[in-house]
């Protein structure tokens, strides 16, 4: 199938220019002004940014094991209306991914019945127990593309030098959750005086920075990558920047709700709020913004968490972390970053597109001819307020109903086949 995309602009991660853009059998073969083709369609993308697909880093697509909160189909669904065209889970399935039967399962559900490309991320440790390393050889051979126990720190500081030196032999991503458990106390959300006075136990922000520390200096120690999960605090933006200073091969990430909302988002008992690493003040916000723009923060990814309404619909301190993002992510930073000035679109398209697909060595994220056709076009200028109800998602858990943003995407395309055509799933 022949398709051309005609009059957007085209945005990569180091320009922005009016072009016409050709798709072929799945990879686009040119890119250029005026081009006149034969095509069997024809998108007309006036007044849009055309984009290389967004490469989201860090999901939870919940299958095998939790389909009743989300599942590859609906996920994904999820994923491409936010203009997604691969998305890279988390391994804290059940049974949790850390097993190549389990990686297979991800990888053959993903190729019959997702919308998007699917690239799992196999546990470090076996159950994510941070005692045994898990399998990450037969991971590799099975599709993964990186290690986390996200959702918990390795605690051991041995097995965390093992995990790092063997994910080093077979080339793949280390992505680490920041968390000192201990410290945390079984803390619900940021320590301070709103905590105080709502009568619910804090988490200090050293449980995020002692864990970020340790991962970097085991990351100098041994010369292995190591990629930082949702950095949420200012100090951790400064040892991040301070070692990358020192030439430490670390890449960091953060999420939309940390440079657009605060820990007041929690005021009445807010369980759509409740997220860990819990949300800041807003001196960590304005940390975030300021590593987003130096490129301290290398990267946006969603951290999409889906729940059950029964999961979040209960007290506070009982209510399950995490939120859904997919379909609030490109609108919401483009509303807060260029929309405000703070970033031009050449970055951003770095921090969704080109940046993370380098980090998972995944080969996405570019513009050019010879690349996958993996295309979004966003149009940026409608004006809205977010409405859950409307998501693809299973679970509709997010504090930003109602909240105005600008920009909507149209297409998806995910290897030169259109997965969502004016807003709509295909």
């Amino acid at each position: 199938m022949k398709l051309i995309i005609k009059n957007g602009i085209v945005v990569t991660h180091n320009k922005e220019v009016r072009r016409d853009v050709l798709v072929e059998n799945g990879l686009i073969t040119a890119v250029g002004a005026g081009l006149d083709t034969d095509a069997d369609e024809v998108v007309d993308a006036k007044g849009c940014y055309v984009l290389p697909g967004l490469v989201d880093a860090h999901c939870h697509l919940r299958d095998p094991g939790y389909e009743y909160k989300e599942d590859i189909v609906s996920g994904t669904k999820s994923a491409a209306l936010g203009g997604f065209t691969s998305v890279a889970c988390m391994a804290n399935t059940n049974p949790v991914a850390d097993n190549k039967a389990v990686i297979r399962y991800i990888v053959d559900k993903a190729t019959r019945e997702g919308y998007v490309n699917v690239f799992p991320i196999g546990a470090m440790t076996k159950g994510q127990s941070g005692e045994e390393l898990a399998e990450i050889g037969e991971m590799k051979e099975a599709g993964i593309v990186g290690v986390s126990d996200d959702g918990y720190s390795v605690k051991n500081s041995s097995v965390m030098r093992k995990v790092m030196l063997y994910a080093k032999m077979f080339d793949v991503a280390v992505l680490c959750h920041c968390e000192d458990l201990d410290l945390a106390e079984e803390g619900v959300m940021n320590e301070g005086c709103l905590s105080t006075e709502m009568g619910l136990r804090g988490i200090s922000k050293a449980c995020e920075e002692i864990m970020i520390a340790r991962d970097i200096i085991l990351s100098e120690r041994t010369q292995v990558p190591v990629h930082i999960c949702h950095v949420s605090t200012a100090l951790g933006v400064d040892l991040i920047r301070k070692a990358k200073e020192r030439g430490v091969k670390v890449t960091a990430e953060t999420c939309p709700h940390y440079f657009t909302l605060t820990e007041n988002a929690c005021e009445g008992y807010n369980t759509m709020a409740k997220v860990n690493p819990p949300l800041r003040k807003s001196e960590d916000v304005e940390a975030i913004i300021n590593g987003l723009c130096d490129g301290t923060i290398d990267i946006i990814a969603t951290d999409h968490a889906p729940h059950h309404a029964d999961e979040k619909n209960v007290e506070f301190d009982k209510a399950a972390n995490g939120i859904v993002g997919f379909e609030t992510a490109l609108p919401l930073s483009y509303t807060a970053l260029v929309a405000t000035g703070k970033l031009t679109m050449p970055e951003l398209v770095q921090t969704l597109c080109k940046g993370p697909s380098d980090i998972l060595r995944i080969n996405r994220g570019e513009l050019k001819a010879g690349s996958a056709a993996d295309i979004t076009i966003f149009d940026p200028s409608p004006s809205y307020r977010i409405d859950v109800e409307k998501f693809a998602s299973k679970s509709k858990n997010s504090p930003f109903h109602g909240y105005p943003v600008n920009g909507r995407v149209n297409f998806t395309i995910v290897g030169g086949k259109i997965t969502v055509r004016n807003g709509k799933i295909v």
